[in-house]
């Protein structure tokens, strides 16, 4: 792989005690928590809080199974808008090889592109970790020019500014400068996205209305694990474990109960709400017995089906979450339905 550091990028400002906070966090086993300043600065994802949701995995799992090839080109901390908060957001691109992007292109010698969203709680992560660069990477040995973006997290924001940020991301790129930069098929970009960013590329692809080659809108999703279902029925129905309410709540900025006045982001912040005919084709991915429940899954590609929109549901065995499932077989899955309807 290529690495490029563009002009534009501006150097992480460190946040005093991060490390301590890491430290601290690992030891109660709460996962550490990424900070932004409320002055134009990048978000700064800096020691523990640019982990990986598959950290504690030992093994070389899913998509660690991967090993990039020669010839993909990186664009690093390409800044992509600036929130009315001050917060600075930012991507990197992964560009196909010479070879993958003849396979890819269309005839007019463009390129379907992804946004490729990371995971952790809504709370940590980032973009360019190891697994979720690696993700990129993939995408990009696939043909496709692979977006991996940071948003704003929780705790210093709270639905919806991680969606609205992923979404300005695909405004972005449909952007003519982006579009002639990159080679990019305006009508040809999808959403991946595994754990809290499998429900940020669930709810990019439902939300929204209109044709699926403007705006924010999206022509596939592909999402990994993602807590998809979070009113307090779908919880307690699925059998939600107190972790995963609690990020949920965290993540909400409200305690889902059985009155759903009293929490109405969770409507809001639930993909299936939105399902509708003109959403785009979705590959829905699950292990069988991982930390979000299966039956999150199940439902939500049941919805999806009830609204006409066409959807497969991958489940695969054991426990595994999120890309930790994106194995070889798993990676050939999503490429192919990808290509089929991207390419």
């Amino acid at each position: 792989m290529t690495s490029t550091r563009t002009a534009g990028g501006r150097p992480r400002a460190r946040r005093l005690g991060a490390a301590a906070l890491a430290a601290l966090v690992a030891v109660v086993g709460v996962a550490a928590l990424s900070g932004f300043h409320r002055e134009l600065r990048e978000i700064d994802p800096s020691g523990a809080d640019a982990a990986s949701e598959l950290s504690g995995t030992v093994a070389q799992v899913g998509i660690r199974t991967f090993h990039a090839p020669d010839g993909i080109r990186i664009d690093e901390d390409l800044e992509y808008g600036v929130q009315d908060d001050g917060t600075l957001l930012t991507l990197d691109v992964c560009r196909p090889s010479q070879t993958a992007a003849v396979l890819a292109a269309d005839d007019a010698g463009l390129l379907p592109a992804v946004v490729s969203i990371h995971g952790g709680s809504w709370a940590r992560g980032d973009k360019a970790n190891a697994d979720w660069r690696n993700v990129c990477a993939w995408l990009a040995s696939e043909g496709f020019v692979a977006a991996s973006v940071n948003y704003r997290l929780v705790p210093d924001v709270r639905f919806p500014a991680a969606i609205d940020d992923v979404s300005l991301a695909v405004s972005w790129l449909r952007e003519p400068e982006q579009l002639a930069r990159f080679g990019i098929d305006p009508a040809r970009i999808g959403a991946f996205g595994g754990s809290a960013g499998g429900n940020l590329a669930a709810l990019l692809g439902a939300r929204g209305e209109g044709a699926l080659d403007s705006g924010a809108r999206v022509a596939a999703v592909a999402e990994i694990s993602g807590p998809v279902g979070l009113g307090s029925a779908e919880l307690t129905a699925d059998g939600a474990s107190p972790w995963l309410r609690g990020i949920v709540a965290e993540y909400l900025g409200c305690e889902p109960d059985a009155d759903a006045d009293a929490c109405p982001q969770a409507t809001d912040a639930s993909p299936a709400t939105f399902a509708d005919p003109s959403d785009p084709p979705f590959l829905v991915v699950h292990a069988e017995s991982e930390v979000v429940p299966l039956a999150q899954s199940r439902r939500f590609a049941a919805d999806l089906a009830s609204a006409g929109v066409p959807v497969e549901l991958a489940v695969s065995a054991g426990a595994e979450h999120s890309i930790g499932i994106l194995d070889e077989a798993m990676r050939a899955r999503v490429g192919a339905f990808l290509h089929e309807h991207l390419g």
